[in-house]
């Protein structure tokens, strides 16, 4: 791109600009919150506060959080161990979930159903 181009480009982004500045200059909604910001900043001062200080006021539990909300941890009810054996070999297998080789294995030869007969109580 020539320079001229390159020149014409940043005017009329420029120009783009300017215009968005003045409708958000004319806009009540931001005026209100302008306003807000200056009263509460001037507040601030007054009492010898900063944000820090308002927000452990308002919020306590934010505190001791970093930069993210607090949110409820989800955990997952642990998983139980579960123990087959093979009658026909006397093999056991403990597994917690279904991924295991082993079991797959005998899946696959004796059946879905039949590994599951095998399950000890």
């Amino acid at each position: 791109m020539s320079r001229l181009a390159e020149f014409r480009a940043a005017e009329k982004a420029l120009q783009e600009q300017l215009a968005q500045l003045e409708t958000l200059k004319n806009d009540a909604g931001l005026k209100k919150e302008i306003e807000f910001e200056e009263k509460l900043q001037a507040l601030m001062k007054s009492y010898d506060k900063n944000l820090r200080d308002v927000i452990s006021i308002l919020d306590p539990s934010a505190v001791n959080a970093k930069s993210t909300p607090v949110a409820p941890v989800k955990t997952r009810k642990p998983r139980v161990l579960k123990v087959y054996e093979n009658p026909h070999t006397g093999e056991l297998i403990e597994t917690k979930g279904g991924n295991h080789s082993g079991l797959k294995a005998w899946k696959r030869e004796h059946g879905s159903d039949t590994v599951e007969s095998w399950l000890r109580a």
